[in-house]
């Protein structure tokens, strides 16, 4: 089975999944970052595609930026400027050719991550 990478937004205080989130992806390599592509979560909170395919799969370590605050933004509450939460960075490493799945749990003030299935 050839590896790949997905992802699943859930806003945990209001008990729903995280709509229109733009997740960036990085591979690290050393000290650079190189980007990879950017994609946004549909009704469900997931994006429309895998975001790393099995075609370009690679293990190393890599980066996912959660950009939430705009999502809090355009939930309507009313947040502190800045926000305590705004791109939230990831950074993990895939050491098998597997799915990985990095799931992430947030609020407006935390959150969670770890490795799905």
């Amino acid at each position: 089975m050839a590896g790949y990478l997905t992802t699943h937004v859930l806003d945990t205080a209001q008990g729903c999944p995280g709509k229109g989130i733009k997740i960036d992806l990085y591979r690290i390599s050393g000290d650079s970052r190189v980007f990879v592509r950017s994609l946004v979560t549909n009704d469900d909170g997931r994006t429309d595609s895998h975001i790393l395919p099995a075609d370009e799969f690679e293990t190393g370590t890599y980066e996912l930026e959660f950009h939430v605050g705009a999502y809090f933004d355009d939930a309507g509450g009313s947040l502190p400027n800045p926000k305590f939460l705004d791109v939230v960075p990831l950074r993990f490493g895939m050491s098998e050719d597997a799915h990985y799945h990095v799931p992430l749990l947030v609020t407006a003030y935390s959150y969670s991550t770890y490795r799905g299935s």
